[in-house]
């Protein structure tokens, strides 16, 4: 790697900050397109998904489901399972081996592939005038494309910013589990730690003042709470925090739960309730450049910043925060700074997963966004005891809900609660990118004894009672 500033005097077509998922999508597409690159870094490299987000998540969420799987078959036998994980530690080495691997093979060893790209480490900020610089150092470069990320953010709980809390980065750190996690916050990163501490033998409290996933489709909360509760996990919801404090080795949190004030205490507290664009130190509304209502980079359906040759891709901007939109922004933004702006933004057909079990996995608008917008709309749900292949695996929990206009009848969203759900929910983004109606899913041929197929039987329910059909009645 190049030192702090790089070769004094060299000239770039195009300035990246940030040197995540994001920034190497953007640099790496800009260097393909002829550009001399600077990618500028600040911290570890990787960004949030290698190292902190996805990667360890999943692998410590596929370890906690074989842990359950094994506590199961215990059970069944009649043999008493253990209480925790029996060597925690070794499993989060093991994790964090999996995140230096990767970090290593798809970030730092990538470099040296690229000559176009030269890395620069140092904190960088704008000037009044535009001007870029890293580590004190000016960047002359024509284009910019701010890619920095994001951190955790903290609620607005009176006495949150005096105890020792956990985030979803300390919480995946942890090689000694503690008897009791208070998990504030229930949308997706929650829900997923949340189980995966359940299931590693430690007693969980997953409290929100909405309820679990409150942007999901409310079959799927619903479904998914009875299933958390369960496993053990307690769910509060519909409550109004008061303040929070440590006391005697232990955090308790106040809250109004039908206006009684009730205390609730844990060992430790993780706070998951959101993430918060990495903004502050770039000086931005010095440079011209404006924040969004979210406190992201504001940017147009080209990714154009209100400053002119500046852009901004991932979660920087404060929306559609998964790694794969975060890469696909940034290389629209790399294309159209080189390129006099050709190409939009455009995520109608993103598909979402959390990784709970069982799965969420999502694409398009919810009954209640489609709604919002005017339509006439028209939904089926349909409980996984109608797919033969959940039948086969024994294993029913969830369903499946199509969104679709009444009109035209024409898919505008499909949401599915399932094991392994993450695995069909492409086959419904392509149909809704295809602008095909639910009596087209339905005639299509689907391979029997598959949770895709789920999406067929789905799509004739919205006009027929599948239970009347035969296996593999088309």
């Amino acid at each position: 790697m190049a030192d702090c500033c790089g070769p004094k005097g060299e000239k770039f077509d195009v300035a990246v900050i940030g040197a995540g998922s994001a920034g190497f999508s953007a640099a790496i597409t800009a260097a393909d397109e002829g550009a001399r690159v600077a990618l500028i870094g600040f911290g570890t490299i990787g960004g949030t998904c290698v190292n902190v987000g996805c990667v360890p998540s999943k692998a410590l969420i596929r370890a906690a489901e074989v842990l359950h799987v094994g506590q199961a078959a215990d059970r069944f036998d009649g043999i008493e399972a253990t209480s925790q994980v029996s060597d925690w530690a070794a499993t989060v080495q093991q994790k964090q081996a999996l995140v230096d691997d990767l970090r290593k093979a798809k970030y730092s060893d990538l470099l040296p592939a690229y000559d176009a790209i030269s890395y620069l480490e140092g904190e960088a900020k704008f000037s009044d005038d535009g001007t870029l610089s890293a580590g004190g150092n000016v960047i002359d470069a024509k284009k910019v494309i701010i890619a920095t990320g994001s951190r955790p953010a903290l609620p607005s709980i009176k006495g949150i910013e005096s105890i020792s809390y956990l985030s979803s980065t300390t919480a995946l750190e942890l090689e000694t589990l503690p008897e009791s996690l208070l998990v504030i916050g229930a949308g997706y990163i929650g829900a997923e730690i949340a189980q995966v501490f359940a299931r590693a033998g430690v007693k969980v409290t997953l409290i929100s003042r909405r309820g679990l996933l409150p942007e999901a489709e409310p079959e799927i909360g619903e479904a998914l709470t009875n299933y958390f509760e369960n496993e053990g996990i307690e769910v509060v919801s519909g409550i109004s925090y008061e303040h929070i404090k440590e006391r005697n080795g232990s955090v308790i949190l106040s809250v109004q739960d039908k206006g009684v004030t009730r205390e609730i205490s844990s060992e430790k507290v993780l706070v998951a309730t959101g993430r918060a664009p990495n903004v502050e130190s770039l000086n931005l509304g010095l440079a011209g450049i404006e924040l969004n209502e979210v406190g992201g980079v504001k940017v147009d359906e080209r990714l154009r910043t209100t400053r002119e040759n500046v852009y901004a891709a991932g979660d920087v901007t404060g929306r559609d925060q998964f790694v794969y939109m975060a890469a696909y922004g940034a290389k629209i933004a790399a294309k159209n700074a080189l390129n006099s702006n050709p190409v939009s933004y455009d995520n109608s057909a993103m598909p979402a997963v959390v990784f709970t079990d069982p799965q969420i996995a999502s694409v398009g608008l919810t009954e209640a966004q489609a709604r919002q917008q005017g339509s006439d709309i028209r939904t089926s749900v349909l409980t996984l005891d109608n797919v033969p292949r959940a039948l086969a695996a024994r294993d029913t929990r969830g369903l499946i809900k199509l969104v679709a206009d009444a009109k035209t009848k024409k898919l505008v969203g499909a949401h599915i609660l399932a094991p392994e759900g993450s695995d069909s929910i492409q086959t419904a983004a392509l149909a809704i990118k295809m602008g095909m109606t639910y009596e087209d899913l339905g005639a299509m041929i689907f391979p029997y004894l598959t949770t895709v197929e789920g999406l067929k039987l789905a799509a004739q329910t919205f006009d027929m009672d599948v239970k009347k059909l035969s296996c593999c009645a088309g």
